[in-house]
């Protein structure tokens, strides 16, 4: 770990310094599971003028709370007071073995995102943020420490360049040189005055495009741009209501989220497959026809997704989004009788999208 040198007395009985306790903490995060991990200020630096200005072009759609809490988004200070460090730590999802390239080009397959068909990543990085931080204040006491797991107002990939953990790509994801870009984030504020590592300056992107050029959608209105009501992750995950419909034939069988921009990235060949059982696929979502999602019933979706990311979209928005893909897919026997089987569900936001569906069949 590259930091500065420290002139404090030691902190605890083994006679370690805040230096000591720095160049540790990354040995301590990969005890965890974690990949790596950086320790920054709590300064977002340019980040924060390109928030403010994503949002000023309405990029957000209905993810308001995106504008929400003032500053305290780009601000961790505002957010945790007392902060003077934050430290940023990663840890790999892929599966191993993977096949998304099979899944999104059978057309019957319904394709989940990577991040999203094992555990919920927020209760397996928050036991283990818990405990990094609590490590370290063993080590550095009399300071305070918060762990955040995308669960508050944090500007999570700007912490983590500004860490060392890597650059933010054209796609806006954060890449990392030997890891490619399926990693979750985590941080730990604190005001334990560690030192620091240097921020991740070289962009590696150059004059690639590969992301940009194959979203379904063409969601980026330009490099590190992305309008996210056009985003399908946005569509699949965060809009509540119905999906645009001049956009429903560009989703394709992509049931909640996109990794489109990630697979396609140069930079993934080095991605790791992830050791976490926890983050292996359940109950067959790596590799389901439409028309099998399609029929669980809600209690079999709540009992199937239970620690899951996927209970953010909620049953009805499930089903919406498996009526688009089988809008999309070929007009089989099992297509079809799946969305006839729906075609009276209670829901009128259910129903508009499987009567959508059906007309993409002619009937």
């Amino acid at each position: 770990m590259t930091g500065t040198t420290s002139t404090t007395p030691p902190l605890t009985d083994s006679g370690d310094t805040l230096a000591d306790v720095a160049r540790r903490i990354p040995e301590w995060a990969r005890e965890l599971g974690f990949s790596s991990a950086g320790i920054t200020t709590p300064d977002t630096g340019e980040h924060a003028a390109h928030l403010q200005n994503w949002l000023a072009n309405g990029y957000q759609g209905e993810m308001e709370y995106m504008g929400h809490h003032g500053d305290k988004r780009y601000t961790p200070c505002s957010l945790v007071p007392g902060t003077k460090r934050v430290i940023s730590v990663r840890m790999d999802y892929l599966p191993a073995p993977d096949n998304p390239k099979e899944v999104l080009t059978d057309r019957e397959k319904a394709y989940v995102t990577r991040y999203a068909q094992g555990r919920d990543y927020h209760k397996v990085i928050r036991k283990r943020l818990a405990t990094l931080a609590s490590r370290i204040d063993e080590a550095v006491t009399g300071h305070n420490y918060r762990a955040f797991v995308d669960s508050a107002p944090v500007l999570e990939r700007a912490l983590a360049q500004r860490a060392g953990l890597g650059w933010i790509g054209k796609n806006t994801m954060l890449i990392h040189p030997k890891a490619g870009s399926f990693f979750f984030l985590g941080e730990i504020f604190t005001s334990a005055p560690l030192p620091v590592d240097q921020p991740f300056e070289t962009e590696h992107c150059g004059s690639c495009s590969a992301c940009l050029d194959i979203c379904p959608t063409q969601a980026f209105v330009g490099p590190y741009q992305l309008d996210g009501r056009r985003c399908i992750s946005y569509l699949t995950i965060e809009l509540k209501g119905s999906i645009p419909e001049q956009l429903r034939p560009l989703i394709g069988n992509r049931v909640f989220g996109c990794d489109d921009c990630q697979l396609v990235c140069p930079w993934q060949k080095f991605s790791k497959p992830t050791q976490e059982a926890d983050f292996q696929p359940r109950h067959g979502l790596d590799n389901s026809s439409l028309a099998e999602l399609f029929l669980w019933t809600e209690e079999q979706f709540l009992k199937r997704t239970e620690g899951s990311a996927i209970r953010r979209t909620g049953y009805e928005g499930w089903l919406r989004n498996l009526a688009v893909g089988l809008g999309n897919a070929p007009s089989t026997i099992p297509v079809m009788e799946a969305l006839k089987r729906r075609a009276d569900h209670p829901s009128e936001m259910v129903r508009e999208h499987v009567q959508w569906a059906l007309r993409q069949h002619g009937l």
